[in-house]
Order: C-alpha cells, then structure tokens, then sequence
C-alpha cells in the first residue's frame, strides 16, 4: 500500500470526525420509523456502513441514491435480515440501466415484529387473543450521471407503521451525490481514485399514529350524575420525526492489479436522533477471468457514538457471470450489536 493512501484517509478521517469524541447524545428516542436506520445491503453491513462513497449497485437504493447511476446492467436484489428479538427485516428491490437516460430502481423495505399476546392489567398473562406489528417503506428512485466523474441521485419514499388497528404514514426523499476523482489513484484511472459520496436520507413528514385502537369511553366528570357517561373519545397522539441522517464519506484504493483490489472506505454519520459517528470499513476483491470476483469485507461501525452496542463487522461474497452477459451475486454479512446479541445478513442479486 501507498503510505500516502493510507495517510490521505486518515487525514479525511480526523477532518470528518472533527469534536466527535466530546459530543453528548441528544435527541435521542425521538425519532419514529427507526427501521430505516438499520442498514439494508449486505456489503455495506458488512464494511461497517461505511458505504455512501461506495454504492455502485442496487443496494445504493438505501445507501445513496447517487451510487445507481454506476450500475451498468438491469439488477434484482434481495436482502433477509433477521434482526434482534425475533424481528424480521427484508429488502427487495429492481433496477433498470435506461443507458443514456439514467436509472430507475424500485424498493421495498419490509419489517415484521411477530404475533404477540395482548394483554390488560386484568388480564396480565394474555387474553387469548393476539395482535401484531409491521413497518414498510416503498421507494422510487433515479440517478444519473451528468460527467464521468459527478453522479447524483434522488429516491422518494412511502413510509407505513402499524400496530395492531394503528398505522401512521410519512412521505420522506433521499438525495445524494459521488464524485470520482484521480486523487491517489494506483494506476491513474479515475475508477481507482479517491470517491467522495454524500446523501440525505429520510427528509419528510412527521408520522403520527391513529386508529381505532385509541377510541375509548370518557366519562368527562365522573363524580358528578346527569352528564353523559362513556362518551366515545379518541387519543390524539403527537408527532414524530422521521431518522434523517446525513452521511459523507471518502473512499480509495490503495492497491489495485489485475486481479487483487483493497479498498478502504470512511463515512461520517449526522444524525437527528443520536450523536455524531464514524464508520470504518475496507473491502478486498480477487479477479478470476474464468469464473468472476472474489469478496472479503470487514469495518467497524459508530465509532465516537456514546453507549453504541454497534461494533466490528465481516463479511464475504462471490460474483460470477453466466451465459447472455447474466450475472449473480452473493453476498454474507456478519455484524456485532453487543448486549443484543449477532446479526446476519444475507443477500442475492442477479444481473441481467
């Protein structure tokens, strides 16, 4: 490796992160809709999140919406990751390549919570029935590039939340941009330059949850006689905002041949909801002319966050093309959440 390289990005890294180390959590618990905050893409989980310079693929659909305008083939992806406590998240998603026009991607995020006992004071072991709770989120994108070396992107999302008969929804964007420079590139092509990517995510409304599971009887002046008792009256809870986050992250490629590539990537991460963060992450390719590409991945991620259950992060994945230019993908995420235990991701995406 270049020892400017690697001096480069942690000069980046120190610039990014500036007083991250003497920041307090603020905010925090006040933001609905968390799920989006989770990560979907298991090459991203697996560097730690330290993926918004990097998106070249589908997954950029959660990453930065930039990173679609790269993609040089339609692409399906399927993301499953079982989260903590039982809970299920998926992602599913297509993209078309429209050539000179951009790319247009679709993409649902789905989180199902289980069946659950319902319970009363009186009833504290259950009723017999049962209730659930589920989170989706739709999304519209497109990028494009408008040079080789500036890509920017935009995705608009539909955000539902239910529990049991209450739901609440939020319109939200995401926005973001790459720009590919030859700064530090080992073979002086701009592919294996020094990427700089930015995104906006989940700017939108507020939700608020209603339903008729917050209709109750009111009987406004209880010790008094003559007035109506059990009066139908309904809750009327606040709002919520949703969890933006604003990330901006560096990438480079210290090492590159024909067929080995190391990269190494940082982002820094501004949420509404928590303190500012770093993710580390770093991604090793090997090139097979005959069969396709080769993928060990590892990070770390919120870095600075204080009292973060997040931690180290590996991964491993393969590519192979096919017959008619078609191609799939594996990919395999592990990531460390602390107290809440591990979490593994596991991703497939065809090419066509």
């Amino acid at each position: 490796m270049k020892k400017s390289a690697i001096i480069s990005i942690l000069l980046i890294g120190l610039a990014l992160s500036g007083p991250l180390g003497a920041q307090e959590p603020t905010r925090i618990g006040t933001t609905a809709a968390n799920f989006l905050e989770i990560g979907y893409g298991t090459a991203g989980s697996a560097m730690g999140d330290a993926y918004v310079s990097m998106a070249r693929d589908l997954s950029a659909l959660y990453w930065n919406p930039a990173g679609l305008a790269d993609m040089q083939k339609n692409q399906a992806l399927f993301v499953y990751q079982p989260w903590i406590a039982g809970i299920k998240t998926s992602f599913a998603g297509v993209g078309l390549n429209l050539h000179n026009y951009g790319t247009l991607s679709l993409g649902f995020t789905s989180v199902n919570y289980g069946d659950m006992k319902v319970t009363t004071m009186a009833m504290q072991e259950g009723t017999g029935e049962l209730f659930s709770a589920s989170d989706m989120a739709f999304s519209l994108a497109y990028a494009r590039k408008l040079t080789n070396w500036f890509s920017f992107g935009g995705a608009a999302k539909y955000i539902n939340s239910s529990i049991w008969h209450t739901d609440a929804s939020a319109m939200a964007i995401d926005l973001g941009v790459i720009i590919n420079t030859y700064f530090f590139s080992p073979n002086g092509r701009r592919e294996q330059g020094l990427h700089i990517g930015m995104s906006i995510s989940n700017y939108g409304s507020r939700l608020r949850y209603d339903g008729i599971d917050l209709i109750n009887p009111i009987d406004i002046l209880a010790d008094e006689n003559g007035n109506f008792s059990d009066v139908p009256g309904r809750f009327h809870l606040s709002e919520w905002e949703l969890p933006l986050i604003f990330r901006l992250g560096a990438s480079l490629t210290p090492f590159y041949t024909d067929h080995h590539e190391m990269i190494l990537s940082l982002d820094a991460i501004h949420p509404n909801n928590n303190n500012e963060s770093i993710n580390l992450g770093a991604q090793y390719a090997f090139t097979s002319a005959g069969f396709g590409r080769l993928f060990l991945r590892g990070g770390y991620k919120a870095l600075f966050m204080n009292r973060s259950e997040f931690g180290p992060t590996f991964g491993a994945g393969v590519e192979t093309f096919l017959l008619g230019n078609a191609g799939v993908k594996i990919d395999y995420a592990w990531r460390d959440v602390g107290l809440l235990g591990n979490i593994n991701t596991f991703g497939v995406m065809v090419m066509f």
